[in-house]
C-alpha cells in the first residue's frame, strides 16, 4: 500500500502544491484505490491531484472520517472528478453540526444533503466496521471512550431546540492491513480520542499498529494525557508517526522530543509506503 497526503494545512517545501485547513489522503492498493477525506474546498484537492500527476487515478471508493467541512467540503468536487464512486462513512454523517463562538453559530457539517449525495452515487453508511477494499477497513463507531476525546468547546449539534456539545458520534478512522507488513491506523481528526481509536482498531487487527498517520487533535493536551499516549505507543512497539492537520505544533514538538526518529510531519505531498 502507498499513502499520499493530498491536502493538509502545510505543503512540502519547494513544491507547487497548495495548502488549506483540511485533510485528504490517497490510499493506493493492488485491490483498488481509496480517497480518504476531501479537504475543505475541492479546489485544493483538484490542484494537488494534478500537481502530483494523480488526477488520472482510478478510485474504488471515497471514505469520510466525519462530517466537518474541512474533511468533506471537497466531496462535491471529488464526485465531479470521480463520478459514481461509492462513499463510505458513519450513519451519523448527516447530523447538522455547528461551530459557535459567543452567540454566532456557523454550520460546519456536510454541504451536500443525503438526497443530493444519493442522487450521485451509492452511499454506504454504517456504525459497524466496513471493508472498503481488501485490507482497508473502517473502524466503525468509536463507542468505548474511557480516555479523553479530541474535542473542542466550540463544536455543537442540535438536541431538540437547543445546541449541545457535539459528541462526535460520526468520527471513525481506517485500519490498513497491507500484505507482509504491520497494521496501520489512518485518522481524520481523532475527535473520538486517539487512545480510544487505537483500542477500537484492535477489534479489527490483533497486530501492533506499526504506523499511525493523520490528524490527532492534540492541541492543548495535558502532560498527563501526553504521557498516557506515549505509554500507549510503547505498547504498540513505538509505531512510526506521520502526524498533520489538527495535531498541533506543541504536541508534535513534544512527541519528537520523546520519540525522536519515530515522529514525522506529514504535509501535502508526503508519500508513505506501507
Amino acid at each position: 500500500m502507498r499513502l499520499t497526503c493530498l491536502v493538509d494545512n502545510g505543503v512540502q517545501a519547494g513544491s507547487s502544491l497548495w495548502g488549506e485547513h483540511g485533510l485528504s489522503f490517497l490510499i493506493e492498493t493492488d485491490a483498488g484505490n481509496v480517497l480518504w477525506d476531501t479537504g475543505r474546498s475541492g479546489t485544493v484537492l483538484a490542484h494537488n491531484l494534478r500537481a502530483l500527476r494523480l488526477d488520472g487515478v482510478r478510485l474504488a471508493a471515497i471514505a469520510l472520517s466525519h462530517a466537518h467541512d474541512d474533511h468533506t467540503g471537497g466531496l462535491e468536487a471529488a464526485l465531479e472528478m470521480f463520478p459514481g464512486v461509492p462513499v463510505y462513512a458513519h450513519t451519523d454523517l448527516f447530523q447538522e453540526r455547528f461551530s459557535r463562538r459567543e452567540q454566532d453559530a456557523r454550520a460546519v457539517g456536510m454541504r451536500l444533503t443525503r438526497h443530493e449525495l444519493e442522487q450521485r452515487t451509492a452511499l454506504y453508511l454504517s456504525d459497524d466496521p466496513q471493508e472498503i477494499v481488501p485490507g482497508v477497513w473502517t473502524t466503525g463507531g468509536i463507542h468505548h471512550r474511557p480516555y479523553p476525546q479530541g474535542s473542542s468547546p466550540h463544536h455543537f449539534v442540535w438536541q431538540g431546540d437547543e445546541l449541545v456539545s457535539d459528541t462526535y458520534a460520526d468520527d471513525l478512522s481506517l485500519v490498513l492491513l497491507p500484505e507482509g507488513s504491520g497494521a496501520a491506523l489512518l485518522t481524520g481528526c481523532s475527535h473520538a480520542g486517539l487512545r480510544n481509536i487505537m483500542e477500537t482498531a484492535h477489534k479489527i487487527t490483533r497486530d501492533s499498529l506499526s504506523v499511525i498517520v493523520g490528524g490527532t487533535h492534540l492541541g492543548g493536551v495535558t502532560l498527563g494525557e501526553l504521557s498516557a499516549i506515549l505509554a500507549a505507543f510503547e505498547r504498540e512497539n513505538n509505531p512510526a508517526l506521520y502526524l498533520n492537520h489538527c495535531t498541533g505544533d506543541a504536541a508534535l514538538f513534544s512527541l519528537r522530543e520523546a520519540l525522536g526518529r519515530h515522529v514525522h510531519s506529514c504535509p501535502a505531498g508526503t508519500v508513505i509506503q506501507l
